[in-house]
Order: structure tokens, then sequence, then C-alpha cells
């Protein structure tokens, strides 16, 4: 896959080369109107990378995201650029390419590639496709080998495999971060790659020191959007998270990838589709918007011809807790597993707040024995036999002795409810999390 990769990133950088000395194709800027160019003679593909000639003899980054006409339609992603009518437009293929290498580990970086961290340029010494490299889907191995994340309830009742896709489903303020510190804390990983994408400033620097603080830093890569720079940029963060993963998963390597948020990356698709007449489908998503999930989700997962594998979570904003929003249905139908976080969990302090009954990993049955299914059945079945009369029996309207299974629910619920509690900083790793659950709930 690497071979493949590199030869494509030299096609791209070969066709730059053969440029050179021979006139390009030049475009001119014809209007600038609500954070959109309209360019006249730029016959290139969406997603080509463009500069624009400013007025003050710099160049203003674009990409290429739609037609009108027989104009092409171009969004800047250098603000402030002093642009005018007439303006040339040159395509700049190296654009399309990701800076990648043992060079980026312990690094933070932005949506273009640049350092944010304050430590000096990237010494990077590869290239990746941006978009990734399209591959034979045979090449993409069953999950097999169960994944370490650190965190009781989820190695116990939702155990994780190598090379899974996981969807965390919350509202706001339920402690979706919160998880994910946990699982980097604990995950086994060889790299692990983090996309902040449309997060608020201060929560970036919150992330880095309160989650990949200290040793954990040194394998992992940062590449942060805050919420107020432009939809492109957002899109182009997680598109850069995910290539500089598939490049380490091509080096045969353990990468644990984690977008945050999905939902964010969403919005940004919409926005450019409803500024281009995209009409709006549901609940005002136009069609491009649902598109972007399976294609960015698809890029990860086992590779059988190098070994590595990219274990992918992604957080997905359930609005006002909604479940049943688009973005949130798209992301389940998806992904190998989702993890639902519950307010009502949250808000009587029992953290990690996974909702058991509504969450699933759909690859389980295939990284463990018939001991731990049976177990984690025992206290399935436990959990939804309170859910369904939880009202009957907080009402005392339940009599004891009509069913022994819930009747067993009853007396064991503050048991059941304590093996989800964790210690925000405590690791509990899978063996001990498998042990502990055949120990309370085995047959």
């Amino acid at each position: 896959m690497i071979r493949a990769a590199l030869a494509h990133a030299e096609d791209l950088l070969g066709q730059v080369a053969l440029t050179e000395g021979a006139p390009r194709p030049i475009g001119r800027l014809v209007s600038h109107e609500g954070g959109m160019l309209e360019v006249t003679g730029f016959n290139r593909p969406i997603g080509t990378g463009a500069r624009v000639a400013a007025s003050d003899g710099s160049f203003a980054r674009a990409e290429v995201i739609g037609f009108r006409g027989n104009k092409a339609i171009l969004v800047p992603l250098d603000e402030g650029a002093p642009l005018r009518s007439g303006a040339r437009v040159e395509p700049d293929s190296a654009a399309n390419m990701v800076q990648v290498g043992e060079g980026l580990l312990g690094r933070v970086v932005d949506a273009m590639g640049q350092p944010l961290d304050r430590k000096g340029p990237i010494l990077a010494e590869g290239l990746w496709p941006l978009g990734g490299v399209r591959g034979n889907v045979l090449d993409r191995g069953r999950v097999t080998e169960p994944f370490d994340l650190g965190v009781r309830a989820v190695n116990a009742l939702l155990t994780a495999g190598r090379g899974q896709r996981i969807a965390i489903i919350a509202g706001s303020g339920v402690g979706k971060s919160v998880l994910m510190g946990q699982m980097i804390a604990g995950a086994e990983a060889d790299v692990i790659v983090v996309g902040l994408i449309g997060e608020r400033g201060r929560e970036v620097s919150d992330f880095l020191q309160t989650k990949l603080s200290g040793p954990m830093m040194r394998k992992s890569v940062v590449v942060a959007v805050p919420a107020d720079h432009p939809p492109v940029l957002r899109l182009r963060a997680a598109s850069r998270a995910t290539a500089i993963a598939e490049y380490f998963r091509s080096r045969g390597l353990r990468v644990l990838l984690l977008i945050d948020s999905l939902t964010r990356c969403a919005h940004a698709q919409r926005e450019i589709g409803l500024s281009l007449g995209e009409p709006p489908a549901m609940k005002g998503y136009p069609p491009s918007a649902l598109a972007l999930i399976p294609r960015l989700v698809e890029r990860a997962g086992v590779d059988t011809r190098t070994g590595g594998s990219i274990t992918a979570l992604y957080t997905v904003l359930a609005d006002g807790d909604d479940t049943d929003d688009p973005i949130v249905d798209a992301a389940r139908a998806i992904v190998d597993g989702h993890f639902v976080l519950s307010r009502h969990l949250s808000e009587q302090s029992i953290f990690p707040a996974i909702d058991i009954g509504k969450s699933l990993s759909r690859v389980m049955a295939d990284v463990t024995d018939d001991a731990h299914m049976r177990a984690a059945a025992m206290y399935r079945s436990l959990w939804a036999a309170y859910e369904e009369n939880r009202d009957l029996i907080l009402m005392g309207a339940y009599r004891p002795g009509n069913d022994p299974l819930i009747d067993e629910a009853v007396s064991r619920h503050q048991e059941v409810l304590n093996f989800l509690r964790q210690n925000q900083k405590e690791r509990i790793d899978l063996e001990t999390s498998i042990s502990a659950l055949i120990a309370e709930f085995g047959a």
C-alpha cells in the first residue's frame, strides 16, 4: 500500500514538474462574494488546490469546491488576503499531498500541515494523498483481535477489536471528551492520531495538557482546527488526520485515530453544500453532508497486506439528545459499533455514562470467548429488565415475586451501576475487565 501511495504522490508531483517551463493554465478571479470565489478559465476538478495572487504580492491558497456554468467555485483557505477582480489563479497540485513521517510524532499541526506548537518546522520525509489511496476492498481484513481501551465497561461489555470503527454518540456535556481521554491513556496503540475539528480554542490547549501530556504525546500527532475557521479547513483537517493514520498503518503499525467530532465535519460540508445551492434533504442536511461520513469512515480498518490497522473513534453530537438525528443515524449505520452516552447516568455522577442497552459492538462475538459472551449477556438482561420496568419499580407498582429476572435486576441494580463506574485517571486492562465481569455476572 505504501508503494502505491508513494507512486501516486510521485505521479502528482511529476505532473507539477512537467508544467514547469511550460505555460501553466491560469484562471482569473471574477467575483468574491459570500466567502466564495468565482474563477473563469480554471478547468480543474473538485478538490484541486489553487493559488490566488493577492494585491500585496502574496498568494492566497484556495480549493475548488464546485462549478457554476463555466466558472469554477473556489473557497479561500487563507482569511483576510487582499483579493481583487481579475487576480491570477494558478493550480497548486502539492496542496493535495500530506507531509508524513516519524517527524510528525509529538507535533501539533493545522489543517494545512503548518506547526502550531512553536517547535520549529516539521521534519517529515514522506508524502501521502490527502484523499487517501483507493485500494481493493478484499485487502481490508476482518476484525479478529481484541483491542484494549483501558475502560472496564468498554473492555467487558462492548469489547472493541483492532481495526474497528466506533461512534461515540452523546449530547453536549455528557462526558465524551473524558471518555476519549480515558481511552487514549488506556489504548495499546503504537501511534495515536487526533483530529480536533471545530473545537473551541481553549479546548484544544485543554485537551493537549490533560489528555496527551507527558510520554503519551511522544507517540501522538494532533491536527487541530478551531470552530472559527472556514468549513473547508475543518474538512481538510479530518482528511489530514486520516491520511496521517493511513501512512502509519501502511508501516504495519497499530494506529488509534480519534476524530472529535464527526458531526462538525458534516456541518462543514453542509455549509459548503448549501452555499453551492445544493437542496437540503433530511433536516436541512444536503446529500453531500451525509455522503461525507462513509467516505471518511471507510478509510479506517485493517490492512491485510501490511498487517497494520486503524482503530477509529468518532464522536457524534446528538443535537438535543436526539439519537435519530440524520448524522447520528448515518454514522451508526456505517461504523462497526456505537457507544451511546446517557444524560440520565451522567446526572447521577456515573462515569463513563455509557447506556449499555443502547450501545453495541458489532465485532464483540469475533474477539471474545463463550464464557465472556454469557456473562455480558447476563449483564445486559439485568440492565434491560430494570430499564423496561423502571416506572413500575419506582412507583412501587411492581410486586416482587412476579418475575425472577426483574427481582434479580432490582436487587442487583446498584451492583450493575457500580460495574460501570471508573475513575477518570484509572486504567483497567482487558484481562482484568473480563475477569471481573465473569466473576460478578457469569453463570
